[in-house]
């Protein structure tokens, strides 16, 4: 059975958000590499975002809302304004962008692709992939933005379908 093959297998059986983002988490891990897989979804009307997916949650927990405030920084604006992928190859390109990037050194990476991932025109979430330094090459970026961005896009809606469906059985 091929990865994608496999992969709509499991999509097709999810029955929780988590489900859905796991199949994703091992096609991007067949398709491009990861050491390290989390989903930050985004909700630009109230202006917060949240983790909702790590492959590593003992460093990268899943956690409530966060303020998304007018960060004006090269990812900010790659990311969600320009809705296009952001990729950082070293430690000192994270280090520019994410306050983190002392947390992501310590875990041997030190090279990151975020792949936005839009709905109906708007930013739902972005997967954030991260690896040794160099790991995204050229070809790996390309790989990930034509293999992952429709399947990505499914589990975002799968999981605004699981999240509806809770908050009306609530």
């Amino acid at each position: 059975m091929s990865f994608v093959s496999t992969f709509v297998a499991q999509v097709s059986q999810a029955r929780a958000p988590d489900e859905g983002w796991q199949a994703l988490e091992a096609l991007a891990g067949a398709v491009v590499g990861h050491k390290l897989f989390t989903v930050m979804t985004t909700d630009m009307a109230a202006g917060v975002v949240r983790r909702a997916y790590s492959n590593r949650p003992s460093e990268y927990p899943t956690s409530g809302t966060k303020p998304l405030r007018g960060n004006t920084d090269e990812w900010f604006e790659t990311v969600f304004n320009q809705r296009r992928s952001f990729v950082a190859n070293t430690i000192e390109d994270i280090a520019k962008v994410f306050p983190d990037h002392e947390l992501i050194g310590s875990m041997g990476l030190g090279s990151v692709i975020n792949l936005p991932l839009v709905l109906g025109g708007e930013l739902v979430a972005a997967v954030n992939l991260l690896d040794a330094t160099g790991h995204y090459t050229p070809e790996r970026v390309r790989a990930a933005e034509e293999q992952l961005a429709v399947p990505g896009r499914l589990c975002a809606a799968l999981a605004r379908l699981f999240d509806a469906k809770s908050e009306s059985a609530a």
